[in-house]
């Protein structure tokens, strides 16, 4: 792996998580989403790049980093789980009617729904914050650094 393709892969695992907020939005909002973001870390097209690089990267990154990283990722996912659960666990057979117009959220779900959201927001902007670490990492090193990886 290049270092631009590093850094590409990197950001795209931002974006995965940054995508799945944006759906979480529209769910909560009321409306059908497809592909949710997969449940566990391991699954979701970010940990499924991450863990499979796992030994470059810690060459790369270092290992605390790359721990660090793997932190921010799994805090993500536990937080995840709860708006999974509420909205994604299991589509609920849908009716004509609901297939017409918006599905309506009971109060106490959305009150919830909310909470969820805002833990899981600080989740995700301690994952980006991290990931900028990665990435300003990755910037510093010399491309022979990746050179002699591939070696």
């Amino acid at each position: 792996m290049t270092k631009s393709e590093m850094l590409k892969a990197i950001e795209s695992a931002e974006l995965v998580h940054l995508d799945q907020m944006q759906k979480i939005i529209a769910a909560i909002s009321g409306e059908k989403v497809e592909d949710p973001t997969a449940l566990g870390k391991m699954e979701c097209e970010c940990g499924i790049w991450f863990y499979s690089n796992e030994v470059m990267l810690k060459k790369i990154l270092s290992v605390q980093l790359f721990e660090r990283l793997d932190k921010a990722h799994e805090k993500w996912h536990q937080e995840y789980v709860y708006l999974y659960e509420m909205f994604f666990k299991e589509e609920k057979k849908e009716t004509l009617f609901s297939k017409i117009f918006k599905r309506k959220i009971p109060k106490e779900h959305y009150d919830k729904a909310k909470y969820y959201y805002e833990e899981l927001q600080l989740a995700t902007d301690e994952l980006l914050n991290v990931s900028l670490s990665a990435k300003r990492r990755v910037m510093a090193l010399p491309d022979t650094k990746f050179e002699e990886l591939k070696a």
